[in-house]
């Protein structure tokens, strides 16, 4: 997929970039990735792949923007209250990369969604704030066979894994799936959600970020990606931390039973 002049220069410190270069940016231009909350995680990663090129930016998300949102969902400003974040966010992707094309589905994805929706698309990123919604599109994207970035917040914490539950590993066996992490869901009401926890702001700058960076690699086909390992950060100490995890034989989607 060829650049214009204009793609060029405006993608000039990739092109100089020997793991990335024409080819991955072409690569770039031609990815079709799904974001799925335009909210903490998901206004920060929006931003970073509009201006990495990313051809067609999907955004899944029936919420609109409050006031409360405003301290952490960076693409959204005080003129877009009351709006959808899907509008908003389709503006901010506008003003920030006229050559990337946007898709709203101004809806809440769900179990019986998830499949026709994630099929169009080549990658899926998520950056939800409910273990529903998680587990809808761990589900979904192991069926496509898509891969999947999915990060979480804590209040001073948070984690961030890359699933490719469709592929092997370099030792023959099954990549670990979403359930293979996580095999179910935590009873509800023993996580407080953000409203009552609260979060830090800039941490979830910092794992939207790590987000795209995880999907430009993916796109891309540089580095060593967080299959298989997850990585956890503190904010309060400053530590980044990653834990290995494998294929567990016992979960519903890949295992043996």
């Amino acid at each position: 997929m060829a650049l214009s002049s204009d793609e060029v220069e405006r993608y000039a410190r990739h092109l100089v970039l020997r793991e990335v270069g024409g080819p991955g940016q072409a690569r770039l231009k031609a990815a079709r990735i799904l974001v799925v909350g335009a909210g903490g995680l998901g206004a920060p990663l929006i931003q970073y792949l509009a201006a990495a090129g990313i051809g067609t930016i999907g955004v899944v998300d029936d919420d609109t923007v409050s006031l409360s949102n405003l301290q952490r969902q960076v693409i959204h400003g005080t003129p877009d209250l009351g709006r959808p974040k899907v509008e908003s966010a389709a503006d901010a992707v506008a003003r920030l990369n006229p050559h990337v094309a946007f898709a709203a589905h101004p809806f809440r994805l769900t179990a019986e969604n998830a499949a026709d929706l994630i099929a169009r698309y080549d990658l899926v990123a998520d950056g939800s704030d409910n273990f529903t919604t998680r587990y809808a599109v761990s589900d979904a994207c192991f069926h496509a066979r898509r891969p999947l970035v999915t990060a979480a917040l804590g209040q001073f914490d948070g984690s961030l894994t890359t699933i490719r539950a469709h592929e092997t590993g370099p030792d023959g066996r099954p990549n670990p799936t979403y359930r293979c992490l996580f095999p179910s869901p935590p009873p509800p009401g023993s996580v407080p959600a953000c409203a009552e926890a609260g979060v830090l702001g800039a941490l979830a700058g910092i794992m939207g970020s790590l987000m795209a960076l995880e999907v430009i690699r993916a796109v891309t086909d540089f580095g060593e990606p967080l299959v298989g390992r997850l990585l956890m950060v503190d904010a309060r100490s400053m530590r980044f931390e990653t834990l290995g995890y494998a294929w567990d034989d016992a979960n519903p989607l890949s295992g043996t039973a």
